[in-house]
């Protein structure tokens, strides 16, 4: 089971930034989670939340605000870190060492996705990051475009808990996922990995610090674990 440092190590600095990317490198994660959505001037920053009152105490609207304004919000102070900033979805993938596998989530909740799956596709493509990279979504039309800009890179649909369960699982899921399924931890039963194992999926869950869960989610078949704490992770494991 490879380990997957939730948005960076995001227990040990702040969210979806090179210091958390870095931090994730340190404890010695398999790889890292991150979010990635356009911004208002078109570029494909990492971030998380759609508005950045919580990050920054800002009102902005990342969709709808440049890169030269979000480049200069504080995202880590409010965090109880030291400050940084929204890094560009280039900038991460330049930063990363060479063995590291990036799952990248599509976030958009829209059916325009202002060329989002389109961008993300071409940038993956031409830095030749297939291999390790895993793009997924818990919106199916994003891993269609997805897969109509690059049919090659590895799709893996997102099970969102607060909605129903058969819907996704049995026809999203067959629909979309190439490569792998992202339940919610609580999600997964021996059964459901099993069988998702046998379609020939990787079952990737989210998110989990807890030793003992992480424990019994590896004995289950589960292939990667998103966790905030992945040295703390990786010592349980041992």
């Amino acid at each position: 089971m490879l380990l997957l440092a939730h948005r960076g190590a995001s227990a040990d600095a702040p969210e979806n930034t090179l210091a958390a990317f870095q931090e994730a490198v340190t404890q010695g994660a398999d790889g890292v989670e991150l979010d990635a959505m356009v911004c208002g001037s078109g570029e494909v920053v990492v971030c998380h939340d759609e508005h950045l009152e919580r990050l920054a105490g800002l009102p902005w609207e990342v969709r709808t605000t440049s890169w030269w304004k979000l480049k200069g919000a504080d995202v880590g102070s409010r965090l109880g870190f030291a400050p940084a900033r929204i890094p560009l979805l280039e900038e991460v993938l330049d930063a990363l060492p060479a063995h590291f596998l990036v799952n990248i989530e599509l976030k958009c909740d829209h059916f325009d996705d202002g060329g989002l799956a389109a961008k993300v596709a071409r940038l993956v493509s031409e830095r030749r990051l297939a291999e390790r990279v895993i793009i997924s979504s818990f919106n199916p039309v994003c891993l269609l475009r997805t897969a109509a800009a690059a049919p090659s890179l590895r799709r893996g649909f997102l099970i969102d808990p607060d909605k129903r369960w058969g819907p996704q699982a049995h026809g999203l899921v067959p629909l979309v996922s190439s490569h792998s399924v992202h339940p919610y931890y609580e999600q997964c039963t021996p059964e459901r990995v099993e069988a998702w194992r046998e379609r020939g999926l990787r079952v990737a869950v989210w998110t989990v610090d807890d030793a003992r869960r992480a424990r019994a989610l590896k004995e289950m078949g589960v292939s990667y674990l998103i966790t905030n704490r992945p040295r703390a992770v990786r010592e349980a494991l041992r």
